[in-house]
């Protein structure tokens, strides 16, 4: 805890204590940043006092005018960036140019690291809108995002905006899941914030430039965010086609009227260069292109002979200027990647969903793998570590294809905002170059009474200068009120000074000096806190090699008697000891409806609660119902009643965002929820409710924490429903069998599974409220069983778990060795590294966790030795045939036999169902019915707990399999299942008991019903009648689940088929089709490839597997790799 956290608790420091520049920060502000953060200085501290001056006339009374925005409400996190003077971008002389010329956004989004500066951000985008920065036409979305990780890097910022855009255009075209369509026509800009800002309290993008533009139709400052936006949307984005466009904020950037970009057939990834001196590349980035403007690589800092290769005829190289631009496909592609962990860990979803942390590079992680130059094994390589390996070769499958182009723009300029206070004085005294479509000057929104004194190459924004205040050449004055007499030298920044500071500064020497006044707020109390430090001196340094005030650090001990260790604890390593970290700066420490709730709930009535939460949000009674409910929940001594109340909070809260916030799903396993969470787990109802709602305070101040509080509470109903679901257990019989010889491999393999009718109706809560009944059918995909998994014991005391790319011959993707029980803690983390895994070994027994008894100590006394698992499929993600749940059943089958254990085929079904609760990701009973059982088969449960599923086979007329052996098809559609949080839409609509929601649970089992019926009589006209009325159950009960390409196809297959469905929950993924006509693949290819709009799709064979899995032993594997032992059923 650093001192400045202690002070605000209402810790008083001792006397003359001091504290570090990172310190200062307001650990309550939106800006401030953890200590130590990479390139973070003693800023993110806004100045209260920033204001756009206006000139009066000469005998008026000078005012300066604060134009704050109301204060928080009590107990809310303040937001500093709100007290500015809200600024914007003009269009004067020399502005943008015509408002028909301009690029029309669909999307503007700004990134930002941290969530207390969103809603101040969001004003500030809003602010431009209303006084026409943003032009006649401006973004129908206006989109303040923060980053889920403090340091998620420009590449995962980029996957979070992407995913937020297409969750809102989603949200817009009446879509209740995300959907990759509605980025095909979307024009979007993501503006990048990056990291803080040394010389601007505010950031780069919000830093003011010296300019004023007297004909623009309202006066306010600039910012560079202004000049960057004008820039994109003026200049550099007309003309281009639908897409994504990405831009950095940390830079200065001109560009031509006409930059003179050709996006004639158009197809990739752009990147954006200006041509820069070989000089300055050095600690930048260049690209390296071929004749046809393709990259071939991207050089950071490179040596001079790397740098010469890159340059030109001219000797410029074409300098990396942080703008990107991806075709609509590109985007898409990119977006698909969201969901494939680690990639998922860069998204908000991520967060919520208890991912680990990952940082991402725009560049160097994304934009480099479609680069020429570079080779798969290579790219992959480079990754910093393990996830971002990971992350990488998936970002190769899905980007690589796709070309990467370069567009350098000639009288283009590029200035990065360093942290050195001589770059930054002289990018502000300096003007900019003639390609500009801003004209900077000496003063700017100032009002100065003797501007004689300000000598040319000066610079004053935003200022009161009254009496003589004389300014040289080299030096920067901002957002002061000043009076004089005061003589300030060159080489000076001075920011955010009051009036009352120029007493303090009369008749001293001020040269090469950066002096800053930073408004914080301490709780309650508003205070100003100075830094000051040296134009020369480097902040992140080791303090052995820099200075302070321009002086080396030895020299400032000597004169001042303060030593070392006043400012850097004894631990601290030498090389850590910067000015960043030192503590050089003191600061100041410092609420007839609830009836019909309780009646409707306790009642167990089908009732929807859903208008009357409407009706408290419109008219402002609840608070009343959250309290309500909150006693239902934890009095009520019935965890489904629980769950239901929990559930209709989460709608409230919904409601409460109004439609703004994003998409109701989404994941719920944020840290701050865990201590509830666990109560509930325990069977505390009464106290995790209590710290649910004490929780969710916190969380009432926007719209996007109003969703992600509802998500938290739909997460704390799915731990209710879990433990209503675990009571299957009772139904898993585990019998004794012969333990395998140490070494020998026992494996399993299994078909996949086509859900034919009913599915839905077998997910929790639905399955034991209202009863489930679901037709399955065990395939073969291309002749094979894609599913396996295989275990061995091991002579070491461990569990080695190893994932396999396809086939048991295959190398592995990924490894991981547990050697101690704590390896194991994140078993119900679904996320985590071979998570399913995990809970298998402990679901099974095999391991007993938790357990004071260690690891290695169970598996030695136990089984002689510990485990290896491997597991493979050949089935894409999110295939929609019952995947995971096959492959559970496949791991605990070979875990149980390797263990010595035997277990049925029933058993095995209520295992994978008691797993997947523990594992947290819920889901139903259908798919390992579908795979572990062979053939075709109703599954059916009843509306009571225990939960018990019970599997009817279905017999069918003789040779009626090979028929529909010759009448299936599966496509691959091409499409990733964006939508992976459907259950919890489908969950929510039960839970309000919508009547379209009950009313097609009723039809669901009706028709699994009437598609046995059909079945039994061989009749595929009626069988195919059956699909079909299934495909628009799934519609019904997941809106959103038929993206427009795979409506296309199913339009372009129609007279062929008898019926047709997407596999599992739609979205993507599979789509099985009855033909008509027997033995169809090469005739639908040829359709399919006639249709336009389908992408990269694929046609497969299917056949029904009457067998079912197999449990083999497979001998071991020799020192060289062969097998010996024979191959024995076991």
């Amino acid at each position: 805890m650093t001192e400045m956290t202690r002070s605000t608790q209402g810790c008083a420091p001792p006397a003359g204590t001091r504290f570090g520049a990172e310190n200062i920060k307001n650990p309550h502000s939106p800006l401030s940043a953890p200590p130590g953060a990479g390139g973070r200085t003693a800023r993110g501290l806004t100045v209260g006092a920033r204001c756009a001056f206006k000139r009066p006339p000469r005998s008026a009374r000078w005012e300066m005018q604060s134009l704050r925005g109301a204060p928080p409400a009590a107990g809310a996190r303040p937001d500093y960036i709100s007290q500015q003077a809200p600024r914007q971008p003009h269009r004067g002389r020399g502005g943008y140019g015509g408002a028909a010329m301009a690029a029309e956004w669909s999307v503007l989004l700004l990134t930002c690291q941290r969530g207390g500066c969103v809603a101040a951000f969001q004003r500030e985008l809003e602010a431009r809108r209303r006084r026409g920065g943003l032009g006649p036409r401006p973004p129908p979305l206006l989109l303040a995002v923060e980053d889920p990780w403090a340091r998620l890097g420009s590449g995962g910022a980029t996957l979070n905006a992407l995913l937020v855009a297409a969750e809102h255009l989603s949200a817009r075209a009446g879509c209740t899941v995300v959907t990759a369509d509605v980025l095909r026509d979307a024009r979007i800009l993501i503006l990048h914030m990056g990291r803080d800002f040394s010389f601007d309290d505010c950031g780069r993008a919000f830093t003011c430039l010296p300019v004023e533009e007297p004909d623009a139709p309202a006066e306010a400052l600039v910012c560079n965010l202004d000049s960057l936006l004008g820039t994109m949307t003026h200049r550099l984005c007309m003309g281009s086609p639908p897409g994504v466009w990405v831009c950095s904020t940390d830079m200065l950037l001109t560009m031509p009227s006409s930059p003179g970009i050709n996006w004639d057939g158009f197809q990739g990834v752009r990147v954006i260069a200006v041509p820069g001196s070989q000089a300055y590349a050095r600690d930048h980035g260049v690209y390296l292109t071929d004749e046809q403007g393709l990259v071939h690589d991207i050089i950071y800092k490179g040596t001079e002979a790397q740098i010469q290769q890159c340059a030109g005829p001219d000797s410029t190289v074409p300098l990396v200027c942080g703008v990107v631009f991806f075709s609509s496909d590109a985007a898409e592609q990119l977006l698909a990647t969201h969901v494939i962990p680690p990639l998922d860990a860069c998204t908000y979803m991520g967060l919520d969903s208890g991912a680990p942390p990952i940082q991402l590079s725009l560049f160097f992680d994304i934009v480099l793998c479609m680069a020429e130059g570079m080779m798969k094994e290579d790219f992959v390589k480079g990754g910093s570590d393990a996830s971002v390996r990971s992350a990488r070769s998936v970002l190769w499958t899905a980007l690589h294809a796709f070309p990467l182009s370069m567009a350098c723009i000639p009288d283009a300029s590029y200035d990065y905002m360093t942290t050195s206070a001589s770059d930054y004085i002289r990018s502000l005294t300096l003007l900019p170059g003639s390609a500009s479509h801003l004209h900077f000057c000496k003063t700017a929104h100032s009002h100065v009474d003797q501007p004689h004194l300000l000598e040319d190459g000066s610079s004053v924004t935003n200022c009161l200068l009254e009496g003589a205040v004389q300014l040289a050449a080299g030096s920067v004055i901002q957002h002061c009120h000043l009076q004089g007499p005061l003589e300030i030298g060159p080489g000076c920044l001075l920011s955010g000074l009051a009036a009352g500071s120029s007493a303090a500064l009369q008749g001293c020497p001020l040269h090469d000096i950066v002096l800053q006044g930073h408004h914080v707020r301490l709780r309650d109390l508003p205070c100003q806190v100075y830094t000051l430090t040296g134009r020369l001196d480097n902040w992140q340094s080791p303090a052995e090699e820099a200075t302070y005030l321009n002086v080396p650090w030895a020299e400032f001990f000597h004169r001042t008697g303060i030593r070392e260790g006043d400012l850097w604890d004894a631990e601290m390593p030498q090389r850590s000891r910067c000015l960043l970290s030192a503590r050089l700066f003191p600061v100041l420490h410092a609420c007839e409806g609830q009836r019909k709730v309780r009646r409707v709930l306790l009642g167990r009535q089908d009732s929807s609660l859903l208008p009357l939460a409407r009706s408290a949000v419109h008219e402002g009674y609840h608070e009343a119902v959250l309290g309500t409910l909150d006693q239902v929940a934890s009095t009520a001594g019935d965890a489904g009643i629980a769950a239901r109340a929990l559930a209709c909070i989460a709608e409230v809260l919904g409601c409460m965002a109004q439609g703004e916030g994003g998409l109701r799903s989404g994941p719920a396993a944020n840290r701050e929820w865990a201590s509830a969470f666990r109560r509930l787990e325990s069977g505390d109802i009464a106290g995790g409710v209590r710290e649910l709602a004490a929780e969710r305070q916190k969380w009432m101040s926007r719209p996007a924490l109003l969703v992600r509080a509802a998500r938290h509470y739909e997460g704390a109903e799915q731990i209710l429903v879990r433990q209503a679901v675990m009571s299957s257990c009772q139904f898993v019989t585990v019998g004794p069998a012969e333990l395998p010889p140490l070494g020998h491999w026992v494996q399993v393999v299994c078909p996949a599974r086509l859900d034919l009718s009913g599915g839905w109706s077998d997910t929790p809560p639905i399955t034991y409220e209202h009863g489930g009944a679901v037709v399955d059918v065990a395939v073969l995909v291309d002749g094979c069983r894609p599913i396996g998994a295989r275990v061995r014991r091991i002579s070491e005391p461990e569990l080695r778990l190893v994932s396999l790319s396809g086939t048991p011959q295959s190398e592995a993707v990924a490894e991981l060795v547990c050697q101690e029980l704590q390896d194991l803690q994140d078993y119900c983390q679904p996320h985590a590294p071979g998570a399913l895994l995990k809970a298998a070994f402990i679901c099974t027994q095999v391991v007993q966790f938790p357990s004071q008894k260690p690891l290695q100590a169970q598996l030695i006394e136990s089984f002689g030795g510990g485990f290896e698992v491997h597991t493979w499929s050949k089935l894409p993600h999110g295939s929609g045939l019952g995947t995971s749940s096959i492959l559970a059943g496949a791991v605990m089958a070979s875990l149980y036999r390797a263990a010595g254990k035997f277990a049925s085929t029933e058993s095995l079904i209520h295992a994978v169902l008691h797993l997947e609760q523990r594992l947290t990701t819920g889901g139903g009973w259908q798919d390992q019915v579908g795979g572990l059982v062979p053939g075709i088969k109703i599954g059916r449960s009843k509306a009571q707990l225990p939960l018990r599923v019970e599997v009817e086979k279905i017999p069918v007329p003789s040779g009626f399999i090979q028929t529909l052996n010759d009448h299936l098809l599966l496509v691959y559609t091409g499409k990733t299942r964006l939508a992976r949080n459907l259950l919890q839409d489908v969950v929510r609509n039960w839970y309000a008991r919508l009547p379209s929601a009950v009313q097609n649970a009723d039809a669901l089992v009706s028709n699994a019903e009437e598609c046995a019926q059909a079945l039994r009589q061989g009749n595929l006209p009626l069988i195919g009648k059956c699909l079909d009325c299934y495909w628009q159950q799934k519609k019904c009960m997941a809106p959103g689940c038929e993206p427009l390409a795979v409506g296309r196809m199913m339009d372009a297959l129609r007279p062929y088929v008898y019926g047709q469905c997407l596999a599992g929950a739609g979205g993507g993924g599979f789509l099985y089709v009855l033909t008509k006509i027997p033995r169809q693949k090469e005739a639908l290819h040829q359709i399919l490839a006639k249709t336009e709009g389908l992408g990269n799709f694929s046609i497969h064979s299917i056949e029904v597997d009457t067998g079912g899995f197999s449990v083999e032993g497979v001998g071991h594997d020799t020192k060289d790799g062969a097998r010996s032992g024979g191959f024995m059923t076991v």
